[in-house]
């Protein structure tokens, strides 16, 4: 499996996903702060403040006694909360926060302690001292509008807005007091009611801060770890299946990270099972075709002999010399073909259990061609069949086991001269074919059908209606044929066609 990138691995992208993630709530959280500390009235307000609140609620009310003052402070552009506090007891804040308990205490008392209603009468209003004072406020006199500004000593009138208390220092720099005038009658005070830095914007930030915080992590959470979420749920699906026995299940992927490598590897994994389920599945078939096959051979000679046994050991029959001699040669010859059949059987397992090293030499081809013909030419000429081999230029080595390459050539030639007829031909031939060394052996026999042809190294094949009755060999001779190639890391293949002969080719790799 190749290693994976750095900037696909999982472990990055968690990372460097949390780290932009933190990144971009600090940002927000910075330019949030920013834009509060931005509308923060810093230090205690100015007197000036009470009073043009005080004045413009003192016309609210007198055009409309039934004013809701809350809707009238929100309507205020002021940065500083106000807060109205009413003869009849009414506290209203322009913030919904409430002023220190001292600060409620002072204007309420003020309230109280105030004298009958102001008015022309009482020497509210222009007086010599001012010039135009009115009820706006309460201010020094001669300056404009002012509570007591009209007042000159025979009035009996307020000097001095401090006379009352009015804009006198009450905590932190200083609470300032206006009064609110409605028909020419004090109804109640406007006072500033500052706030804190951390009263300002302590609740808001951890608002923004918790709300930033959670958003931010619960994105990422779905941005970076959720993709990963669902493969690992596919990956943990596919693996209940295989558990249950489905090895078609197959995991997702997609990404290009450590999860998906897992996956591949899964898949991978899950691949190689299903195949080696298949062969363990084909090898079972085999055995039990095995059995049943080997059963089968050795049955029949087994009975044979057997049956021939019971009658020679039979006391009431009388056999003469001849036949009891004829009797004992079919039992031997059963033993004999029963014993090919078992040994051929072993050196099969043998073969295909890799328990047979292969001690693999630079072989002369024609000495092997020669070791064939020399063994089976006495039975080439008893049916007349023409025993033939060439080698052609460059094959005349091959690299193998001389004793199995020999024991697959004798096979093949003995196969061949069993169905080959007389006047026909075998023939034994060498080429060289690029990479690899090619071995022929053809005949002129009868051939085979072309629905039988997939089966002829299949143990104990011997259904080939053209080459019916043959009782010869124990039916391994082309499974062993098979097995050695293999071994040898080739391969061998048949053609053939119906009246026509028969070519197996075999093709091995080329020795060093």
């Amino acid at each position: 499996m190749p290693k994976t990138a750095w900037y696909r691995s999982l472990y990055w992208r968690i990372g460097l996903g949390f780290i932009v993630f933190l990144a971009l709530v600090v940002a927000v959280q910075a330019g949030a702060l920013v834009w509060l500390t931005s509308r923060v009235q810093y230090g205690p307000p100015s007197p000036s403040a009470t009073r043009v609140i005080a004045d413009e609620l003192s016309a609210a009310l007198a055009t409309n006694p039934k004013l809701d003052i809350a809707q009238f402070f929100r309507e205020q552009e002021e940065r500083v909360p106000m807060v109205a506090v009413m003869r009849d007891g009414r506290v209203i804040s322009s913030n919904g926060a409430q002023p220190p308990g001292d600060v409620l205490a002072l204007a309420k008392a003020r309230l109280n302690s105030l004298p009958p209603p102001f008015g022309p009468s009482r020497g509210f209003g222009p007086g010599p001292d001012n010039g135009g004072g009115g009820p706006g406020g309460l201010s020094g006199g001669g300056a404009g509008p002012g509570f007591g500004s009209g007042f000159g000593p025979d009035s009996g009138g307020i000097r001095d807005r401090r006379a009352f208390g009015f804009g006198g220092p009450l905590r932190r720099g200083g609470s300032p007091m206006s009064p609110v005038f409605v028909n020419d009658r004090i109804v109640g005070l406007v006072v500033a009611n500052p706030q804190t830095t951390w009263e300002q914007l302590g609740p808001t930030l951890l608002i923004v801060g918790f709300v930033l915080v959670a958003a931010g992590t619960t994105s990422a959470a779905l941005l970076i770890v959720g993709p990963v979420r669902r493969r690992l749920g596919s990956l943990e699906e596919a693996a209940r299946k295989v558990g249950s026995g489905d090895l078609t299940a197959r995991a997702r992927e997609d990404g290009g990270d450590e999860v998906a490598a897992v996956a591949q590897t899964f898949n991978q994994m899950t691949t190689d099972l299903a195949a080696r389920a298949e062969q363990l599945q084909a090898a079972d078939r085999q055995r039990r075709m095995l059995f049943a096959d080997v059963s089968h051979e050795l049955m029949t000679p087994l009975t044979a002999m057997r049956g021939y046994l019971e009658t020679l050991s039979m006391s009431g029959v009388v056999l003469d010399d001849e036949t009891r001699a004829r009797y004992l040669s079919i039992i031997g010859d059963e033993s004999r073909r029963m014993e090919h059949i078992v040994r051929d059987l072993l050196d099969l397992a043998r073969l295909e259990t890799a328990r047979d090293s292969v001690d693999k030499q630079d072989v002369p081809v024609e000495d092997l061609f020669g070791r064939v013909v020399a063994r089976h030419e006495r039975e080439a000429a008893a049916k007349n069949v023409a025993l033939t081999t060439s080698v052609a230029p460059g094959a005349e080595i091959v690299a193998g086991d001389p004793m199995r390459l020999e024991q697959a050539l004798q096979n093949l030639a003995a196969n061949a001269l069993r169905h080959t007829p007389s006047g026909g031909r075998v023939g034994l031939g060498a080429e060289l074919h690029e990479h690899e060394m090619v071995i022929v052996v053809r005949d002129t026999g009868a051939g085979i059908a072309p629905e039988h042809l997939p089966h002829v190294f299949d143990r104990f094949y011997k259904v080939d209606p053209a080459r019916a009755g043959e009782t010869a060999g124990s039916g391994l001779g082309l499974s062993i044929v098979k097995a050695i190639i293999e071994r040898h890391g080739g391969t061998i293949a048949v053609r053939s066609a119906l009246g026509q002969g028969t070519e197996f080719t075999i093709r091995l790799p080329l020795g060093s």
